[in-house]
């Protein structure tokens, strides 16, 4: 079997094409990263807003627990 090119340098410049076809390959890289990626961080994300908006609920519903017992005595006077 016989290689393509004489040397790792000859491989990395690839007869003039290497910055075109390491640039592509570059791209390619970084956007199948952000494929698997973008998931990921939206999944987090969306399970903080989950969180967030479950103790901003459960506040509100003890303000109105506290609120309720108030509002009948001041009724009841």
């Amino acid at each position: 079997m016989e290689f393509q090119f004489a040397s790792l340098a000859d491989f990395l410049a690839m007869n003039g094409h290497g910055p075109f076809v390491w640039v592509a390959y570059g791209v390619t890289l970084a956007t199948m990263a952000g494929l698997l990626l973008q998931p990921v961080l939206r999944k987090r994300q969306l399970q903080r807003e989950f969180l967030r908006e479950q103790r901003i609920r459960a506040r509100r519903a003890d303000s109105r627990q506290i609120a309720a017992p108030v509002m009948e005595t001041a009724a009841a006077e």
